[in-house]
């Protein structure tokens, strides 16, 4: 199994201030009068009550269930996800630092594909990892994150933890579910896997068994930013064992989501009905930027994602297309990492389908093939 730091071993650091909520749980029964939280109960929030209305100022007040038990429910009950291998916290970029946080220190080594979401670079180089980056594998229609090569990746340098984005951003490619298990069992014993499924509500096969699980000495992130559109808001999941999630509670911030976010969320996850058909449009558009790019003779990248990766002929070229979308007012996105600076992503949103929008990046594919 993998290890954690030894600082967190044994009876490790103890939240100090669980909250409220958590009380009221374990004591079992309502606290009325808030005499001691130091909160700004009685501040009249005119200003706030007139821009947003009475209901939304009323979670300005308290801090938030740091348990986050109503959002957690109703994702159990959705996706069959057992209710205490489940946490909640503020995005799936909190997760990340928080299960770096938990797993690794100072000095460990890190493994993800070079080009892969920036992100967990940037908090692994923070914490003081090392960061080994293996390189895509490509090939006529395909960008996909080298498994073969994180798994050798792992050994060859002991490291201590490997990031995958599974569909990857910004590829778009997604590996199955064998893929995944050949993975772990691929890693060191002692190495974590880090699965980051922020865009799997847009997979074809979302909401299998497979997708409910907690697998060992993996830490499985999701987020209600992509589906649901709440990015910001701040607000996401993680899938693991519960001793693992206990092992995060130790050094997560206490009140990461706030008490707004997290009613916004029960209420989107009482209506999944808007979410699904949000879901279905989104993969609509998707088919149908995808297939006017490959008309013009583009090489677009297979996605199971809410955007589409269009691989250019060089980095020049699409940082020359980047950098005059961008100056017309239209922004795409290109990968920093110099291993994918061919490659631009284009998000599936409506405004991305009208005529002319993206006619600069459409001359450059019609100058090029």
């Amino acid at each position: 199994m993998p290890r954690y730091p030894d600082h967190l071993t044994g009876e490790g650091p103890v939240n100090p201030f669980p909250g409220i909520k958590v009380l009221e749980r374990r004591i079992g029964r309502e606290i009325p009068h808030r005499l001691g939280s130091n909160e700004g109960l009685d501040m009249p929030h005119r200003a706030l009550r007139e821009h947003f209305g009475d209901a939304a100022t009323e979670h300005a007040y308290c801090y938030g269930d740091a348990e986050a038990l109503g959002v957690r429910q109703r994702l159990s009950d959705q996706q069959g996800i057992k209710l205490d291998e489940l946490l909640v916290d503020a995005g799936a970029d909190s997760l990340i630092a928080l299960s770096l946080r938990t797993t690794c220190m100072a000095g460990d080594t890190v493994i993800s594909t070079a080009g892969t979401y920036p992100t967990f670079g940037y908090f692994a180089k923070g914490q003081g990892c090392r960061l080994v980056e293996p390189p895509y594998f490509e090939a006529p229609g395909v960008l996909a994150p080298n498994l073969d090569a994180l798994a050798e990746a792992a050994h060859q340098e002991n490291a201590q933890l490997v990031y995958l984005a599974n569909p990857d951003n910004p590829s778009g490619y997604l590996h199955d579910d064998s893929a995944i298990l050949k993975l772990r069992e691929a890693l060191p014993d002692h190495c974590w896997l880090l699965l980051d499924e922020a865009y799997g509500d847009f997979r074809d096969d979302a909401g299998s068994d497979f997708a409910a699980r907690a697998l060992p000495g993996v830490i499985r992130l999701r987020t209600l930013s992509k589906a649901h559109g709440m990015a910001g808001l701040r607000i996401g999941y993680a899938i693991a064992d519960p001793d693992v999630l206990a092992m995060m509670m130790k050094v997560r911030i206490h009140y990461a989501v706030s008490a707004f976010t997290q009613a916004a969320a029960e209420v989107v996850l009482d209506n999944m009905d808007e979410v699904n058909q949000h879901v279905r449009d989104v993969k609509a558009r998707r088919e149908r930027l995808a297939e006017h790019f490959r008309a013009l003779g583009a090489d677009v990248l297979p996605s199971a994602t809410n955007f589409i990766g269009i691989r250019l002929a060089s980095s020049e070229l699409a940082e020359r297309v980047n950098r005059e979308l961008l100056e017309d007012g239209r922004l795409i996105a290109r990968p920093a990492h110099p291993a994918l600076g061919h490659v631009l992503r284009v998000t599936a949103v409506a405004d991305a389908l009208k005529p002319g929008r993206l006619a600069i990046l459409e001359r450059a594919i019609n100058a090029s093939t």
